[in-house]
């Protein structure tokens, strides 16, 4: 075995980013700057556009296994690494002031950040189970890390630490199901699985129905969909919002990448026993989510519930079992990424030093003392909710079409009423920023934290969720060509 027989190429980007980090510790460790990451961050945001050009231009790359069977490189992989980078390079450059003003802002944190970036190309990229457990773990650290990093927050503590509890009973779950899986087919390689579960075992096979459950209840709770939901509000709430922005934006493409990765060439052979868990799983997560968000008085607990309804929708696009519905579900996560990145940046943009603007009422009037945050925010609660003509609308349409064509009929017609009870807390946010005076308090307080800088990036993010609506047909065509 040669060094270039293993085709170490393929993982450029992981490399590149793993140095990078190593490095900028170094900087901040020698120059020492009287500003905390005065060199750190900047450099951060470099070397995350950096690895998402090394992983773009691997795009023309052939389905290839590397590092013995590890790792593959594919259109989709390099499409999702460089969205990765890309998506965390924004969700720092919106968290940045907030940060700073927290004491959150420390090199540390952007380390954790690059790792975690690391993690998620990792599981992107995987062909094996050991290799995609890793790249899981890797993200899970990272994120206990970066939520624990408020230390005078009491609630950022306890959101670490159930956040840590429960990521170790999924894991647990997670790993005995691959011990199974590995028990009876012999292999770690997920296309080999594919195939010893197709030729060697027996329709119906109860230590494999066991296994594939398992596995995929640890999926669900990495997802944070229903029934393993429950640390997704308190985790949401009780972490910094720049932290909840990466915690929620950022690891949904990655997401998708290991469902595809495990289910479709993995398992995707006995998608008789996977496709109704799913199924279940996926309009529970919508009808939940969707319901008790409209109970919800904190703005961040709004979107925690939020994101557990929206991976429904993308848990419907993978339980279709076809290729539109694969193509469905990526378009989803990138649009639910973009989108998220949109309306926490919004958040960030009105919190100041001592106040967070994470609850509805700090939204009270909002057009009245920002017009321009507040059509912006219209854009994207829009898209969110699923109204046309944004790009959220037609990601959930091309699920539910997806849907549909597998003959699951019931299930659309249950996720389209949810999707309209989900409507409605939408809306209310939308007449809190148009309809309702807003607080003296907050009316009085002309400064936020953000430059002219945040002020374009997130005017180009939000009209992006509508500019791209007459492009929808060749994006959904160029997502299909990278499956």
């Amino acid at each position: 075995m040669t060094f270039s027989s293993l085709q170490v190429d393929l993982i450029t980007p992981e490399i590149f980013l793993c140095a990078a980090a190593c490095v900028i510790l170094l900087i901040e460790l020698i120059t020492k700057p009287q500003r905390p990451c005065a060199a750190a961050w900047p450099l951060t945001v470099v070397s995350l556009l950096v690895g998402a050009w090394l992983a773009f231009s691997q795009m023309d790359q052939a389905a290839t296994l590397g590092l013995n069977g590890l790792i593959i490189a594919d259109p989709m992989s390099a499409l999702l690494r460089g969205l990765t980078c890309v998506v965390t390079a924004v969700a720092l450059f919106y968290a940045r002031a907030y940060s700073e003003a927290r004491e959150v802002w420390r090199v540390e944190y952007l380390i954790l950040a690059l790792f975690g970036v690391v993690g998620m190309m990792t599981m992107i990229g995987a062909a094996h189970l050991l290799t995609l457990y890793v790249g899981i773990e890797l993200l899970a650290l990272c994120l206990y890390g970066m939520i624990a990093m408020q230390r005078d927050a009491v609630e950022a503590a306890e959101a670490a630490m159930k956040y840590f509890i429960l990521g170790a009973l999924a894991s647990g779950l997670l790993l005995y199901g691959m011990s199974l899986l590995y028990g009876l087919t012999g292999t770690l390689s997920l296309s080999e699985i594919g195939s010893s579960t197709l030729t060697h075992l027996a329709p119906g096979s109860l230590p494999l129905m066991l296994a594939i459950v398992m596995v995929v209840a640890g999926l669900l709770f990495k997802l944070g969909a229903v029934p393993f939901h429950m640390w997704v509000p308190d985790v949401y709430e009780g972490s910094a919002t720049g932290t909840t922005l990466y915690l929620s934006a950022v690891p949904k493409l990655a997401a998708f990448a290991i469902l595809y990765r495990l289910l479709f060439q993995g398992l995707g052979g006995w998608l008789e026993i996977w496709q109704d868990v799913l199924l279940v799983a996926g309009i529970l997560s919508i009808g939940l989510g969707s319901i008790i968000a409209i109970a919800q008085t904190s703005l961040k607990r709004l979107l925690a519930y939020s994101t557990i309804s929206h991976m429904g929708f993308l848990l419907l696009g993978f339980a279709s079992g076809s290729t539109s519905g694969f193509a469905a579900s990526m378009m989803y996560a990138v649009v639910y990424s973009v989108t998220t990145l949109a309306v926490f940046g919004g958040m960030l943009a009105l919190s100041r030093a001592g106040f967070e603007s994470d609850q509805l009422d700090d939204l009270r009037g909002l057009n009245r003392r920002n017009p321009w945050l507040a059509f912006l925010m219209l854009i994207v609660v829009f898209s969110l909710a699923g109204i046309p003509p944004t790009a959220g609308f037609f990601a959930k349409l091309l699920v539910l079409q997806a849907a549909l064509e597998a003959g699951f009929v019931e299930i659309v017609i249950a996720a389209v009423l949810f999707a309209v009870v989900g409507a409605f807390y939408y809306l209310r946010i939308v007449k809190l920023m148009y309809f309702d005076d807003p607080r003296p308090d907050l009316l009085a307080a002309a400064s936020h934290s953000y430059g002219p800088g945040v002020r374009l990036a997130l005017s180009v993010n939000s009209i992006l969720i509508v500019a791209i609506t007459p492009w929808v047909g060749v994006i959904i065509e160029m997502v299909s060509k990278t499956i």
